[in-house]
């Protein structure tokens, strides 16, 4: 826990205080929102997929001091080679990246599944380049990518009850058949 503490702490203190602040954004952009006539679950949905996206982010593309820069490309590898104990981290971590994204991004606008699994692997791809690009210390992995992209995915599903048809109204958004 220290290590995690010691690490990630800047990152869990701006979220702490960040939080209270993007309530009050949403809240803030919610009011304008509806006053020119547009959802406030839309300006909610906005800021949210921002913030909780954010974090994650800023966690990925910080330096890894003692790391060097790889790329794995064979899917599963990265995670076959991992210690028992870091399994978990990686794997739920990666799950969460995008998981705002996957939610939320159907809240606002007219994307189902297929879109959003577009649209994570896609910022997945990017990020995994920035990390070799800015050559960070860390892993470039295809793990990663399919790791995103499932958690956006997944988020997208446990969401679905919230999905709206995009007008505004509070009638459900259209079930896609399969």
């Amino acid at each position: 826990m220290s290590d995690v503490v010691a690490r990630w702490g800047g990152v869990l203190v701006a979220c702490a205080v960040g939080l209270p602040v993007a309530v009050g954004l949403a809240f803030g952009w919610a009011v304008v929102a509806r006053r020119r006539g547009r959802p406030a679950a839309h300006a909610v949905a906005e800021v949210f997929l921002v913030v909780g996206t954010l974090p994650w982010l800023w966690m990925i593309l910080t330096p890894d001091p003692g790391g060097t820069r790889r790329v794995r490309l064979v899917p599963l590898l990265d995670l076959a080679s991992l210690r028992p104990g870091e399994v978990l981290v990686q794997v739920v971590g990666n799950l969460l990246v995008f998981a705002a994204l996957g939610a939320l991004l159907p809240v606002r606008w007219p994307a189902g599944t297929g879109t959003v699994a577009l649209v994570a692997a896609g910022a997945s791809v990017a990020v995994e380049l920035l990390q070799y690009a800015l050559d960070l210390g860390r892993v470039s992995s295809v793990d990663d990518v399919l790791l995103n992209t499932l958690g956006a995915v997944l988020a997208a599903q446990a969401s679905r009850p919230a999905w709206r048809s995009r007008s505004g109204d509070d009638e459900p958004a259209a079930t896609p058949v399969p």
